[in-house]
């Protein structure tokens, strides 16, 4: 029997220079087969994502689908694809960046429910929506999401289509251990039903879950061949790029500036409480992180982590309404919240989100200095070379002039690391910090966290699902549960 194919590609070239891939591109994915795009940053994977899609007319080549058995040959109804970027970018052009946490602008906001739309599979729902706890969220305004909830809310909207061909990329990001699993679980459900093909798009190429049986890799711009899932384990696995080696001893041993505070007591919250309309998102809690300390916030998605955090970064307008104590100071008592800002560095999806300024990269870096979202003030020369030694740090100095837009979402997640550390923060505020890196950056980034925590009296708050992901100086834990 004849092997049939759902996409190929031949000689493929897209007409565009700027989203051109750097050699033609023939591949042809097997009908029945679950496949993985794997790459490291920046490596071309949106790029060709974007090509099986067809969303760039070619130049040369050929582009062929065959659907069957779905009665459409429409490709808007075969292929569904859910993107990193449209969780955190450009799919939102109106999303700021503390709009999550403003409740009065968001009476024009749409919700769950309203977004989900019609349904006409009625048990295909009724299994998702059990599995991805949908119904308490029905009812929420779409910005009140947190970014595991908007992950969970995109993938049952896509499945509840029925498409042929589902393409996620990096779809466990973001999401607690408890529903990666169950994610875990109900692909590889989909996996076994024949009517629907997985493409996963990957930036940790060692995690490749049992039910794919090809990877595709993508390394410089250009594709390769297409092979089975353990030889492709086998090979990336001995293949292990070392991280330098005096990468952390550049961080311990760069000079201190005498800008600190010396208050013992870093933050403190008394008995504070969030809420929103009859939602409890915090409930008296009391908190106090000591100079020094190394704090791993936990706590399943939606238990109000990032809430937690723009309440201490003061983002959020109802921090000036609790009893909270920054350095020593009091919320309230006179000090801008610029002052406060200057000594802490911070990153996080929802900052990664609203990040929608197409400057140069190194221009993004340099607003960590001032703690702008764009560049207002201009930076004095030594400034910038600061900006560029940590650019160097995280290994995308090359990067420097690309317009900030232009990179993959790792990268951008890289020029937002560097911009969090660029002014060497007392308090550093990481909330999931190594989301969409690849394999070897996980690591480099790590290492530079460690570096960074064993300089003199740095504080710092981590959020991550990943327990492996935590540095080894982790001193404390606080873990939330949701108020339900």
């Amino acid at each position: 029997m004849m092997q049939s194919y759902t996409i190929r590609l031949s000689g493929a070239v897209v007409r565009n220079p700027q989203v051109r891939l750097a050699a033609p591109v023939s591949v042809s994915f097997p009908a029945d087969e679950h496949i993985a795009i794997v790459g490291p940053n920046g490596a071309g994977k949106t790029l060709l994502v974007d090509m099986l899609t067809g969303k760039y007319p070619l130049k040369e080549g050929s582009l062929d689908y065959d659907f069957s058995p779905s009665v459409s040959p429409m490709v808007y109804d075969n292929i569904k694809y859910i993107a990193f970027r449209d969780t955190y970018g450009s799919a939102d052009a109106n999303y700021y960046y503390q709009q999550r946490w403003n409740t009065h602008d968001q009476e024009d906001v749409p919700s769950v429910r309203e977004m989900l739309g019609e349904v006409k599979d009625e048990a295909l729902r009724q299994d998702l929506f059990d599995l991805f706890h949908l119904e308490p969220m029905l009812d929420k305004p779409m910005i009140l999401l947190s970014s595991g909830e908007l992950r969970k809310f995109q993938l049952a909207k896509a499945l509840l289509t029925s498409p042929r061909i589902l393409i996620m990329d990096n779809p466990f990001i973001g999401l607690d251990a408890q529903t990666r699993e169950l994610l875990n679980k109900l692909l590889e459900d989909l996996s076994k039903r024949s009517a629907v093909q997985l493409v996963l798009v990957l930036s940790m190429m060692d995690d490749i879950p049992a039910y794919i049986n090809k990877v595709l890799p993508v390394a410089n711009l250009t594709v390769g061949q297409m092979m089975e899932r353990d030889p492709y384990l086998a090979i990336f696995r001995n293949s292990d790029v070392p991280v330098p080696e005096d990468l952390q001893q550049r961080i311990i041993s760069l000079p201190y500036e005498n800008t600190n505070y010396v208050s013992d007591e870093v933050v403190k919250l008394n008995k504070v409480s969030i809420r929103y309309g009859d939602r409890t998102i915090l409930k008296e809690l009391d908190w106090t992180v000591m100079r020094g300390q190394k704090w791993a916030l936990g706590g399943e998605n939606g238990a109000g982590k990032s809430t937690l955090l723009s309440l201490v970064c003061a983002d959020n307008p109802q921090s000036y309404a609790c009893d909270i104590s920054l350095f020593g100071r009091k919320r309230g008592t006179g000090e801008s919240i610029w002052e406060i800002k200057k000594h802490i560095g911070y990153v996080s999806p929802e900052m990664h989100r609203a990040y929608l300024k197409n400057l140069p990269t190194i221009e993004i870096v340099a607003s960590g200095l001032h703690d702008s979202i764009g560049l207002y003030k201009r930076p004095k020369p030594e400034q910038m070379s600061i900006c560029e030694w940590w650019m160097d740090v995280f290994g995308i100095s090359s990067l420097k002039d690309k317009p900030f837009l232009q990179l993959s979402s790792g990268e951008q997640r890289l020029a937002l690391l560097a911009r969090a550390f660029v002014k060497d923060p007392e308090l550093l505020i990481l909330d999931e910090p190594l989301h969409g890196l690849d394999t070897y950056n996980r690591r480099r980034v790590k290492k530079i966290i460690e570096a960074f925590c064993r300089r003199r009296d740095k504080t710092l708050i981590m959020v991550t699902h990943y327990e492996e992901e935590l540095p080894a100086t982790i001193t404390d834990r606080l873990y939330l549960r949701r108020n339900r």
